[in-house]
């Protein structure tokens, strides 16, 4: 399965900017394009892994609910 990396912006707006089939490649790539960005840049670079861009689309999403915090 691939790893997509797409750029969110507020409003949950997804631009698909590229993908990848390693996890290793993907990672470097999404982190030069986050230091590339403007220091007040509401704009987010997302990786998702799926078997398609549908698929990573619909996992941005879902909300996912916070694990445990602490002990408790």
């Amino acid at each position: 399965m691939p790893y997509f990396i797409f750029s969110v912006n507020p409003g949950a707006q997804f631009k698909k900017l590229c993908e990848f089939d390693a996890f290793k490649e993907a990672s470097a790539h999404a982190k030069t394009l986050r230091a590339q960005q403007a220091a007040k840049t509401l704009e987010k670079i997302k990786v998702m892994f799926a078997e398609n861009e549908d698929q990573a689309l619909d996992l941005m999403l879902q909300v996912r609910t916070p694990g445990p915090k602490g002990d408790d």
